[in-house]
């Protein structure tokens, strides 16, 4: 090889290094470029803000662990087990935000949300049925509990009125408690409603028990002059009677229209016993004293018309 050939080799290697050297000078002005861009973009540049669609969150191994969306429905994050599942969820939709915690198999085991009508927490069994559910309201907050079915068991509310306590079978409602104003109740129910109905008040203590068509048929109280027992018929009309007061026991037997027809007294002077026609008239009566016994016998103008002795 000559002087000159090994000059024109020279000289193209120092050509081709300068080559070299000028597009790795050109990289890292660029490499250099997106790292001011994105520094700027994290740390807050002019506008303060990152702009995207969708994140995704990796671990040291490459999994995904966390997504960052945003769909037509709202924002919407999610937080995944070392498995890819989801176990937490935390999205704002139109109805407000909520929270979703899931076991392993995706399946909601409790909700936190806020909705118009205010803030509810729901915590789900094993088979995603809802089993107790926490809200609060404009009328007061309530806890509902359900069985496995997803039927409600029992709720316990605090409202204006006072709190009150229901329990179901897996048909309804079998028993209210309640604690009003006027005093505590328990209400106990069938298939029909109402059936048993205890009230404690200012008046006194009432236990009352009704038909299956919801018809008083019998009524226990006990007030300050004296306890009271009612029974009637089934069309809630009272056809006997019996309380006790200072005075003593009285029976009262009524009829169809709630007129008194006979009544039974124990009087301080001595019984009593009064048969009176369908006006309410007394047409005899029967009393037994220390003096002895009388049989006294009246018109339907109150006139006596006989007397025994």
């Amino acid at each position: 090889m000559t002087t000159e050939d090994r000059l024109e080799k020279l000289e193209r290697e120092l050509a081709r290094e300068k080559r070299r050297l000028r597009w790795l000078l050109v990289g890292a002005l660029l490499m250099a470029g997106a790292a001011i861009l994105v520094g700027k973009a994290l740390t807050g540049g002019p506008d303060n803000e990152l702009r995207a669609r969708r994140f995704t969150l990796l671990d040291e191994n490459g999994k995904k662990r966390a997504n960052l969306s945003v769909s037509k429905d709202g924002p919407l994050l999610d937080l995944l087990d070392e498995k890819g599942n989801p176990r937490t969820s935390l999205g704002v939709s139109k109805d407000g935000p909520l929270l979703d915690l899931l076991d392993e198999k995706g399946n909601p085991r409790a909700s936190l949300g806020v909705s118009k009508d205010g803030p509810g927490l729901t915590v789900y069994g094993e088979n995603g049925k809802a089993l107790a559910g926490l809200t609060a309201t404009k009328d007061g907050p309530s806890l509902a509990l359900y069985d496995e079915k997803g039927k409600r068991r029992a709720a316990l509310g605090v409202f204006k009125e006072g709190p009150g306590l229901d329990l179901y079978d897996e048909n309804g409602i079998r028993a209210a408690l309640g604690v009003f104003k006027e005093g505590p109740g328990l209400a106990l129910l069938d298939k029909n409603g109402i059936r048993v109905a205890l009230g404690l008040f200012k008046e006194g203590l009432l236990l009352d028990l009704l038909d299956e068509k919801g018809k008083r048929r019998a009524g226990l109280g006990v007030f300050e002059d004296g306890p009271l027992l009612a029974l009637a018929d089934e069309n809630g009309m009272i056809r006997a009677s019996l309380d006790v007061s200072k005075e003593g026991p009285d029976l009262a037997l009524d009829d169809e229209n709630g007129m008194i027809r006979a009544g039974l007294s124990v009087f301080k002077a001595g019984p009593l016993l009064a048969l009176d026609d369908e006006n309410g008239k007394n047409r005899a009566s029967l009393t037994a004293s220390k003096d002895g016994t009388s049989l006294l016998l009246y018109d339907e103008n109150g006139r006596r018309i006989g007397s025994v002795p």
